[in-house]
């Protein structure tokens, strides 16, 4: 501000898992590189404050794989984004999400350009907008740099990448149903341009017992990792993906490394188990009474042998008209249909389901829990 300098910022969404990670930092990097105006200073930004990096266990797995370290990265408690747009510096580029919340309001205006891979929920004019229902935002911006001048995309990139891409899209097995011909087809273009890559089952394996392995992580902070909130004008309600330990056999390492073959296999452990960790109830209350939402959706997942995913989930709130509207909204829900079937529960305050339908994804249950809110 002081040198009135332009800032552009390009930022994930407030999740900040890995795709939303990489996909802002490998934008912000193609940006830097390809723009024609040298003024600017282009800032991949994490939408998250420092302190909450450590939950983000795939993340800052593949990063310091990558060599890059936590101290060269900008976290959303670090820059003030009001002060540089009230100062008419900044410009945003959003990845992995194409609405700011409530309290980013303001900063809507910054927006020039926007890459996600959820349904468009409203338009944006005078913004450039690449909104396509692939299985990773990474994807995208891969055929952004692609496309691009050449030489841009160096190994570096394509590593960070390349492993987003096989992560979001479960290996690309196609049991998993989140993988599209796009996201292959940007798998098999850094293959091509990188051949050093490491092998996809490697990457994966190693990722995914990363983002599984939550030893030492208390129950909030298992709901912080991965959590997004709704809010209308009354209620706040968080939906949390839970992640839980790889399953971890004798003599094998608790995290697969990139430049090795991996034996992990990342296991999930059932939903009743999850609640009936020792003061669970206690936590869940702390954990919403501290941030003001209304009610819980926990999602929880895992994949067999053949990377076929299994989904189950829980609703908590102490209000049992909450309770009760947000299971009857996913029990009824047709768009898609959940096929819930329920579970016993330890708690009158918390119901569980198993999800026949398990390919319906947390993106797939936010518009139906949004429309009931």
């Amino acid at each position: 501000v002081r040198n009135h300098r332009e800032v552009h910022v390009v930022m994930g969404n407030e999740a900040c898992d890995l795709d939303s990670t990489v996909s802002a930092l490998a934008m912000a990097y193609f940006l830097a590189k390809t723009s024609p105006s040298p003024k600017a200073a282009f800032v991949p930004v994490l939408n998250i404050p420092r302190a909450d990096f450590a939950l983000r266990t795939e993340t800052t797995f593949l990063l310091r794989e990558q060599g890059i370290p936590t101290a060269s990265l900008v976290f959303r408690d670090e820059i003030d984004l009001g002060g540089l747009h009230g100062a008419g510096l900044l410009a945003m580029t959003l990845v992995d999400h194409h609405v700011l919340p409530g309290a980013d309001a303001a900063l809507e205006e910054a927006v020039v350009e926007i890459l996600d891979h959820r349904p468009l929920e409203r338009d944006h004019p005078g913004c450039r907008v690449t909104v396509e229902p692939v299985g990773s935002c990474a994807t995208l911006v891969t055929e952004r740099i692609a496309q691009g001048p050449p030489g841009v995309l160096d190994r570096l990139t394509a590593a960070l990448l390349h492993a987003t891409i096989l992560l979001d899209c479960v290996n690309l097995s196609p049991a998993a149903g989140k993988a599209t011909p796009r996201d292959v087809a940007c798998v098999s273009l850094l293959e091509a341009r990188f051949p050093e890559l490491p092998a996809r089952d490697a990457v994966f394996e190693a990722l995914q017992a990363a983002k599984f392995d939550v030893s030492g992580l208390t129950t909030q902070q298992m709901l912080q990792k991965d959590l997004k909130v709704l809010a209308s004008d009354e209620l706040l309600v968080a939906i949390s993906s839970v992640y839980v330990d790889v399953e971890v056999s004798e003599g094998k390492p608790r995290q697969g490394e990139l430049h090795g073959d991996s034996e992990v296999t990342p296991t999930s452990l059932p939903l009743q188990v999850f609640l009936r960790r020792p003061g669970l109830l206690e936590d869940l209350d702390a954990f919403c009474q501290a941030r003001g939402y209304t009610g819980l959706v926990a999602m929880t997942i895992s994949y067999n042998e053949r990377n076929e995913p299994s989904r189950q989930l829980a609703v908590y709130s102490r209000s049992e008209t909450v309770r009760s509207a947000v299971c009857r909204a996913l029990e009824e829900a047709t768009t898609p249909s959940l096929l819930l079937q329920p579970l016993p529960s330890p708690w009158g305050c918390v119901g569980a389901y198993a999800q026949g339908n398990a390919l319906a994804s947390r993106k797939k249950v936010l518009p139906i829990l949004r429309a009931a809110l």
